[in-house]
């Protein structure tokens, strides 16, 4: 029972990256990042296949030397969901990736050297038709800036991110987006608002080295929801020195969170307690493994017992209502004469919410005919 989000968005451009809208009134885009040798083409493109199938919608590849370059041809002719290259200084490579087909190329045009160079790349992108991301972080300020500010500022890092966007204005380049990271969150945080209101080009969202999974993913949930309640992001990176696959899992969940994207199923689970009649942390934990792989939007309340679970339930897609020996099952908000086996929980629920997540799809495919007619 997904509702629509009352966050009201930022107005930004939009641009592509491959096939993915980026900005306006597109989805707010996740991303991730491999963490492979990229001249290990095999590990790579297992890597990103790994991540489309959680839902990314754009991965990045980093491609520090000409051999890597070489290697990114190979992973992109093995991969369809579209692919940013991380480029630092080298121009050269720059140009390569962008022949190869490269769908966005990270690169800040202050870093790269002469104005011939910049525009050689420039000229590139805009021929193939590539965006480009300015990727402004706190830990890696020009020197000048450095001296300016003597520490990093949200102001410091508005300023850098406005000498590159100053750059890609004078060559009337505009398919851009931006991000001002840093590992702190509120520095994060007050960099974005500021650059929120100096340009119109979408915001690329991350708390950079957030950590590890767990301490990473509260401190991106904070930062990054902070932004989002405010209207400010049109796609996200959650950096954990985890594997990718969970960046993409913590950003989902905190747009489902905050109701900009509705993929998957979103669980409605008590933290239990001595009136639950059935183990609610191990059947919660259980079951998000087994369905992993439904994409389709989905509440499914699981409460422990009748204090709480008839009201969640009642809102939800799916409700289960904790009771000795069995347990009130809910459907569309209606309490069913089924009861469930409280020792036989998780593949009764497993069955039945892969049962209404084929409903929901076959629903949806009439509905999308009948608009297309």
């Amino acid at each position: 029972m997904f509702k629509e989000s009352p966050i009201i968005r930022r107005k930004s451009r939009q641009i592509m990256v491959g096939n993915v809208p980026v900005g306006g009134d597109a989805p707010i885009a996740v991303q991730s990042m491999t963490n492979t040798l990229t001249t290990d083409v095999a590990a790579t493109v297992k890597q990103i296949k790994a991540l489309e199938a959680v839902g990314a919608d754009i991965v990045r590849v980093s491609v520090p030397t000409m051999d890597a370059a070489e290697a990114f041809r190979e992973i992109k002719q093995q991969v369809s969901v579209p692919l940013v290259t991380d480029i630092h200084f080298d121009y050269r490579i720059a140009l390569k990736v962008a022949e190869y087909g490269a769908d966005c190329l990270r690169i800040n045009p202050g870093n790269i050297g002469r104005e011939d160079r910049v525009r050689a790349v420039v000229e590139s992108a805009r021929d193939k038709g590539i965006s480009i991301r300015i990727g402004v972080n706190g830990g890696s300020l020009e020197k000048d800036i450095q001296e300016k500010y003597t520490e990093p500022t949200a102001e410091a890092l508005l300023e850098s991110a406005m000498r590159h966007v100053d750059i890609l204005d004078r060559l009337n380049f505009h398919d851009f987006k931006v991000s001002v990271k840093a590992s702190d969150v509120f520095l994060a945080v007050g960099s974005y608002r500021l650059l929120a209101k100096q340009i119109d080009n979408p915001l690329h969202l991350g708390i950079t080295e957030a950590g590890g999974l767990r301490a990473g993913a509260v401190k991106s949930s904070v930062g990054l929801g902070l932004l989002l309640s405010e209207g400010i992001g049109d796609t996200l990176r959650v950096s954990l020195a985890a594997d990718p696959v969970e960046e993409v899992k913590v950003g989902f969940d905190i747009l489902k969170s905050l109701k900009l994207r509705s993929r998957g199923i979103n669980f409605i689970a008590c933290p239990s307690c001595s009136r639950q009649e059935f183990d609610v942390i191990s059947t919660v934990n259980e079951l998000e493994q087994r369905v992993e792989d439904i994409m389709t939007p989905m509440d499914v309340s699981i409460i422990g017992c009748i204090v709480n679970g008839p009201g969640e339930a009642t809102v939800s897609d799916l409700g289960l209502t904790g009771s000795s020996k069995k347990s009130g099952f809910y459907l569309d908000g209606i309490r069913q004469k089924e009861r469930f086996d409280n020792t036989q929980l998780v593949d009764q629920l497993e069955q039945r919410i892969r049962a209404k997540a084929k409903l929901m799809d076959q629903a949806n495919k009439i509905a999308i005919k009948e608009i297309d007619n």
